[in-house]
């Protein structure tokens, strides 16, 4: 259609006519900023609690926790997460997660992390900082004939278990994300409770992943960002591809900006965002005639010549969306590297593969192709600016949690 013959979007317009605005100028009263009373949003006709707000002036480690181990959380992930202040701090952009090298901040050399040294951050004989029950997870010698190796990048984690959770609501994190291949930022939440059984079976809400690869990465670098939902009976029938979307940026990468990554929650359903509602990339509606045991056919699924049992068949949802109908708090943390596939093998010349025994070693050894695709500073981090959580239901109110 030539340019002529498109009609006018403003028909019958004066153009001598000028506009006048009706927004109100000068001062004016702005109660909902200090009265509690106003911290309740009506939003697509369902009303929300803003029941916390962290600007990041300083980290507040009533609200925050660090978690801190060396196993890979699962993920197979090759960093050390610690308390370390380089590794998570606050300046005046925010609150900063910051990947290091092991042998650059703290004594161990790289002898040392490939044979006979033994790193033990339990309360038992070690340092104390581990925050987790399981041996594996707090002790570690590495030992070249085992495969194990002692982490080769320190990282940092950050929850918000047991001091802020939501059940139905929404999160939104003003964040911009680290540069640099293989690094692996995350804004997401897992259970207070396992209520349904362990992983995935109970499961998790990503609200952001992304890969700091650069955009040219086959899989998707730091110009793509993820939402996702996991559930299922087991580990290897996790039905989380069914439930995950994302959102290409076109120009430039999620490196360059702060973001502001948003979920949305209720009973019904969850959607994820980006810089505003109508900037949806998944929208995930549950049905009361359909529980999420039958949208991922786990009925006609075995193991171990096993059928797949119901592991929701006690919830007492009435729309079909367990195990999301329990309250989930907030993770921030920026992994590195990991052997559970978010990484895949032969893509993006990925130096390990993912069932390798020696994953570390390979990944470490080709530092010299990696470490300089790192950003300088703090742009090898994510930087979050603020986080804000409501729940769903007036503040006051049996809704609120």
């Amino acid at each position: 259609m030539s340019e002529s013959s498109t009609p006018s979007r403003f028909p019958n317009v004066n153009s001598n006519h000028r506009f006048k605005s009706s927004l109100l100028t000068g001062e004016y009263e702005k109660p909902w900023l200090s009265d509690p009373a106003m911290k309740k949003t009506r939003w697509n006709n369902a009303i929300l609690c803003l029941i916390f707000e962290d600007d990041f002036e300083t980290l507040n480690t009533d609200i925050w926790t660090h978690e801190v181990q060396i196993d890979g959380f699962g993920n197979g992930a090759f960093d050390w997460t610690t308390t370390d202040i380089r590794n998570s701090y606050v300046n005046s952009e925010g609150l900063h997660i910051v990947p290091s090298l092991t042998n650059e901040t703290t004594s161990i050399t790289n002898d040392e992390m490939y044979s006979n040294y033994t790193l033990n951050l339990s309360s038992d004989g070690g340092d104390g900082s581990c925050t987790s029950d399981e041996s594996s997870s707090c002790n570690i010698t590495s030992n070249p004939v085992k495969g194990t190796m002692i982490p080769p990048v320190r990282s940092a984690r950050l929850t918000t278990k047991g001091t802020k959770s939501i059940r139905y609501g929404r999160v939104e994190v003003v964040a911009k994300l680290p540069k640099g291949d293989w690094l692996w930022p995350a804004i997401w939440m897992l259970p207070e409770d396992s209520v349904y059984g362990d992983w995935p079976r109970s499961g998790e809400i990503d609200i952001m992943e992304s890969r700091g690869n650069s955009r040219h990465y086959p899989e998707g670098g730091r110009n793509y960002y993820y939402g996702t939902t996991h559930w299922g009976p087991t580990t290897t029938t996790d039905a989380y591809w069914r439930t995950t979307g994302a959102k290409k940026i076109r120009r430039g990468d999620y490196s360059d900006k702060f973001h502001t990554f948003g979920m949305q929650w209720t009973d019904k359903y969850i959607y994820f965002y980006i810089d505003g509602r109508v900037h949806q990339i998944l929208f995930i509606g549950y049905k009361k005639s359909e529980s999420l045991y039958d949208l991922g056919d786990f009925s006609d699924m075995s193991e171990n010549q096993t059928l797949l049992a119901n592991p929701w068949s006690d919830s007492n949802s009435t729309t079909g969306n367990a195990p999301f109908d329990q309250p989930f708090y907030l993770i921030l943390n920026v992994a590195v590297g990991g052997t559970n596939g978010w990484f895949l093998d032969d893509s993006g010349n990925k130096p390990w593969v993912n069932d390798a025994t020696n994953a570390q070693w390979t990944f470490w050894s080709a530092a010299d192709k990696w470490l300089p695709t790192w950003g300088e500073g703090d742009t090898r981090g994510m930087t979050v600016r603020s986080v804000k959580m409501w729940q769903l239901g007036a503040c006051g109110s049996a809704d609120e949690l």
